[in-house]
């Protein structure tokens, strides 16, 4: 029974890994159409990130626990809006955020601009959350304004 349920087991954990590799590869996909489509000049981190600098700042620069301040726009692919902060920005705590913005933003410099392109596992995954559906790319526009 037990070599039964260890099977089991590893066939649903390979199972799961193969549903996400395909899934990770279409939301590359999705995100170099994008940046091929919009003409962007994006660079790729090893997580799968991709990110524009248009202007690198002159500031501080964050780490993945420091707290920020951000002035954004998230909007999906088809460029519908889902969030944005106010003209004065949010203040965050960076490791508090999704993946993709706890590394993203250390790219930037205080006052620096640019985007932020997310592949879903560096999102919410495959979870909807809070009318984002699941496998969502998030596209940010951000400044950073303030490191604290």
């Amino acid at each position: 029974m037990k070599s039964y349920l260890s099977i089991l087991l590893l066939f649903l954990i390979m199972s799961c890994s193969v549903d996400d590799s395909s899934n990770v590869n279409q939301t590359e996909a999705d995100i170099k159409k994008y940046i091929e489509e919009h003409n962007l000049n994006a660079q790729r981190s090893d997580s799968g990130l991709y990110y524009v600098i248009e202007e690198q700042g002159n500031g501080d620069k964050p780490t993945s626990t420091s707290t920020v301040t951000v002035n954004y726009k998230g909007y999906f692919l088809n460029g519908s809006t889902f969030d944005q902060s106010g003209s004065d920005g949010i203040t965050f705590g960076l490791n508090q955020l999704i993946a993709g913005w706890t590394e993203g933003i250390t790219y930037f410099n205080e006052g620096g601009e640019g985007m932020l392109l997310i592949p879903s596992h560096l999102g919410y995954g495959s979870q909807t959350y809070n009318g984002i559906p699941g496998g969502s790319v998030l596209l940010f526009d951000i400044k950073l304004l303030n490191v604290n």
